[in-house]
């Protein structure tokens, strides 16, 4: 919205700043950041209100989770909000792929808070429907596919690409709409596995949204990638005000959510932050890199899929409990040791994923 200032600009005045997405995307996070700092103490004290008993804990999970029962979930509102306002505020409504990744978002966090509503409400750990929550999210993630289709040039539009072959793309045609709903029904799915201990989420969602960021900002300018050799896709570049917004909100979120959680994310933001990321990777054309940056999602979904499958043809599990991170507290781990080691790792990825920029 305030990009429309630089229509009262000479060239030479402040309002001339507006044209330059790096300032707008310092603007997006500096809003989203204050937005968090501001509004999440009252937004956490009505959650509480409303709630009364908060997230229902697992009977099965860790023991140490007995002492969070009480904590209110939905905290994902938070971060949703920060990152709207600031997206609305500083990115150009004019850009398709922007108001793309936000459909993205804002469907799944729907999903997602019908979920934390309905346990709440029911004071259980099983909300709406796994069948119905995969449909709904299958038709947003089907919106989308086509919707990023229709933006991409023609040369790229039906293509995979691939980090470090620069030349080679995969021709889908079609089933490039499919393919892209995997990749952003994975990314929701494995951002919502991972959210189970204080902070865990987030501050990989965090990591790789700054590197998407770069990304987005990269393969949006036509010399970054004619110098790194990789494929242009125009507009995408505003997508780094998105990014920067989400990483404000998120750092508004951990303020409130580091151990002792004040408040859960909740499915509300685990879905529509995992959404929006797969959404941003269909985006830029580097699906296959989120699978590099996101690899901790992967291995705390893979984790699942794995328990779940061995324990169904054996009878035994191959961890002490799925996902990976509650192995890792069974085993004795501590809760910050944990989040800690994961972040980490989160950004030892990032740092991979970043690299695929300029091997090829």
């Amino acid at each position: 919205m305030l990009y429309w200032l630089t229509a009262l600009s000479d060239g030479g005045d402040v309002f001339n700043l507006f044209r330059y997405i790096t300032f707008r995307a310092g603007g997006a996070f500096f809003t989203a950041l204050l937005f968090g700092f501001v509004f999440g103490l009252p937004l956490i004290n009505v959650l509480r209100r409303k709630q009364g008993k908060g997230q229902p804990i697992r009977d099965d999970g860790p023991e140490s989770h007995f002492s969070k029962a009480g904590t209110p979930t939905m905290g994902g509102l938070l971060i949703i909000a920060a990152l709207t306002t600031s997206t609305l505020l500083w990115a150009r409504l004019d850009n398709g792929f922007v108001w793309l990744v936000m459909f993205v978002t804002l469907g799944y966090a729907l999903i997602g808070f019908a979920d934390d509503y309905a346990k709440v409400r029911k004071q259980t750990t099983a909300g709406v429907s796994g069948k119905v929550r995969l449909l709904l999210g299958f038709l947003i993630a089907a919106i989308a596919g086509y919707w990023a289709a229709w933006l991409h040039p023609a040369d790229l539009t039906g293509q995979v690409a691939f980090p470090v072959f620069k030349e080679y793309l995969l021709p889908l045609g079609v089933l490039f709409v499919p393919f892209a709903m995997i990749v952003i029904v994975g990314a929701a799915n494995a951002v919502n596995l991972t959210d189970g201990l204080d902070g865990l989420a987030i501050m990989p969602v965090m990591i790789a949204a700054a590197t998407f960021g770069v990304i987005a900002y990269a393969v949006g300018r036509v010399d970054f990638t004619e110098y790194l050799d990789v494929h242009y896709v125009p507009d995408t570049g505003e997508l780094l005000i998105f990014c920067a917004g989400l990483i404000g909100g998120g750092l508004g979120f951990l303020w409130y959510n580091a151990p002792p959680a004040a408040v859960f994310m909740g499915d509300t933001g685990s879905l529509a932050l995992g959404g929006a990321l797969g959404a941003i990777a269909v985006a830029t054309k580097h699906e296959i890199v989120l699978a590099i940056v996101g690899g901790l999602f992967v291995v705390e979904a893979l984790s699942v899929i794995i328990q779940v499958l061995y324990f169904k043809r054996t009878g035994k599990r191959v961890f002490l409990m799925a996902p990976i991170h509650h192995h890792y507290e069974k085993k004795g781990w501590a809760e910050p040791q944990i989040v800690i080691r994961f972040w980490i790792i989160s950004l030892i990825l990032a740092m991979i994923g970043l690299a695929t920029l300029k091997v090829r």
